[in-house]
């Protein structure tokens, strides 16, 4: 009889495009989700948390990059008895799902709706550096009003968002545009809806952050050279047809009123251009109101990302300090945020406009952006760990884990092999613990404990002389029955 083989045993790595996040990192973005949650919550928002999976047909093809049906999400098609059956996906946002929530509860719902919802999402695209398959999103929308208001509530809270997390006023910039001023530039030129000229000009504009100023106008006309050398066709404007976009792209002034005159001589006669210059004008005297200047919140028309998929303002969080790259160059961190108003999306299920307007934050690149200034710590601090000098007086432990746990102290017993002491406070370095709590037989025939500071001794450790360590013992004695006092004493100094 042929010996059976084994069957190969599984790699133990994680799929391409798709990482683990552990204890730290899973913390902080809680931490930082609540931060959040908490201002939208205090802005009047309720929490939705809808299905990871819906129907392809529910999603749609609404991503603002990509213009291929029912590509980009991970789908799979379900099976009845007949071998047919619905096609499903991933959410590959929160906004796509939030029209068919609307769409399907809007009779039970209030109108205006103010949702916010925070969780996953999937995108079935190449992974980078930096770009995964699944990553956070933590989006807020406001549906069934087309004010002004609810588009110039949304930057303000985006605003308090960001300060409320950690980053502080002069390292952030809320940029405000308008899908309309841009559709009257369109028109000014003759481009009409449907034209073919329109989308590839609206496809140009998008890459305006990336190539400047020259790189559009070469766009739209007669092309240009990428950096690998490669020819790019150009759009074939003339260029005089291409000045009304490069008018619009750098009209910002040097305040408002300068950039909405530039945007009225960029529009012309354009009835929806001068309807989205008011719009503007609307939501920057909202936000003026409600003490929200020009050094958090402004105008800006080169803010170009996403403008072929909404229909009104856009916004976008920009971090202006500056980091090294992988090359040690210095740049601008760049966008966290963007959201803006998109009127169309809830129309697909219902045959009627329903206004709406949102804005999503790009959970991890806040994180990291929070790690460059500094305000979060790379490695915080974990549990105080009570070692186990005495595997028979486990209960002395565990009551001493108890006392530190019931006054709000995060603490653990040591529950691995305790015969070496040594592989304990590994353990606790491991575990980037401030404090082990050391009570062998003498101390517990004493009344008192040792308490280690292992914060204080990693420094001492690192460059103290041996008269600074004198002086500044990293381990001492303490009555057993001011275990918590003390343990908080040492917690609140290395704060």
């Amino acid at each position: 009889m042929a010996k059976l083989k084994k069957a190969p045993r599984p790699k133990a790595q994680t799929p391409k495009g798709f990482r683990d996040y552990f204890g730290a990192e899973v913390t902080q973005r809680t931490e930082m989700l609540q931060a959040i949650a908490g201002v939208y919550h205090r802005y009047g928002f309720e929490a939705l948390e809808s299905a990871a999976v819906e129907t392809v047909e529910a999603l749609g093809k609404f991503l603002p990059d990509v213009d291929r049906p029912n590509e980009g999400v991970f789908a799979w098609q379900e099976f009845d008895e007949k071998d047919n059956g619905d096609w499903m996906a991933l959410r590959y946002d929160l906004t796509a799902p939030l029209a068919r929530v609307y769409a399907q509860h809007r009779n039970d719902l209030p109108t205006p709706y103010r949702r916010f919802a925070m969780g996953p999402v999937w995108r079935n695209e190449k992974p980078g550096p930096g770009r995964y398959r699944q990553f956070y999103q933590c989006d807020a929308d406001t549906v069934g009003t087309a004010s002004m208001a609810a588009d110039a509530e949304i930057c303000a809270m985006l605003s308090d968002t960001l300060e409320a997390v950690g980053i502080a006023r002069g390292d952030y910039l809320v940029r405000v545009n308008n899908r309309k001023v841009l559709n009257g530039v369109l028109e000014a030129m003759g481009l009409a809806e449907g034209d073919g000229a329109r989308d590839n000009v609206l496809r140009t504009i998008d890459k305006f952050d990336k190539v400047g100023e020259a790189g559009v106008r070469q766009l739209l006309t007669k092309g240009r050279l990428d950096a690998s050398g490669a020819y790019i066709d150009g759009v074939g404007l003339s260029e005089e047809q291409a000045e009304p976009v490069i008018a619009f792209l750098t009209s910002k002034a040097a305040d408002a009123a300068g950039t909405l005159a530039n945007l009225r001589a960029a529009v012309g006669d354009s009835k929806v251009g001068a309807e989205g210059i008011a719009e503007l004008e609307q939501i920057g005297a909202l936000l003026a109101a409600g003490g929200y200047g020009p050094d958090r919140i402004e105008i800006d028309p080169s803010v170009v990302r996403g403008l072929g998929y909404y229909t009104g303002p856009v916004y976008e969080a920009e971090l202006t300090f500056e980091i090294l790259d992988e090359k040690g160059r210095k740049r601008q961190f760049g966008s966290v945020a963007g959201g803006g108003r998109y009127d169309d999306l809830v129309k697909r299920f219902t045959g009627q406009e329903v206004p709406a307007t949102g804005v999503s934050i790009g959970v991890d690149r806040l994180l990291a952006a929070l790690r460059e200034k500094g305000r979060i710590a790379a490695d915080p601090k974990g549990p105080v760990v009570v070692t186990v000098m005495d595997k028979a007086r486990m209960a002395d432990y565990q009551a001493m884990v108890a006392e530190l746990r019931n006054a709000g102290i995060r603490a653990e017993v040591y529950l691995g092999n305790p015969k070496n002491f040594g592989n304990q406070l590994k353990y606790a370095d491991k575990r980037n613990s401030p404090v082990a709590v050391i009570e062998g037989g003498d101390e517990k025939d004493k009344g008192v404990v040792q308490l280690k500071d292992l914060i204080l001794g990693a420094k001492i450790a690192e460059n103290a002389t041996l008269e600074e360590w004198k002086t500044r013992p990293s381990q001492f004695e303490v009555p057993r029955d001011q275990l918590v006092a003390r343990v908080r004493e040492i917690l609140d100094g290395q704060d």
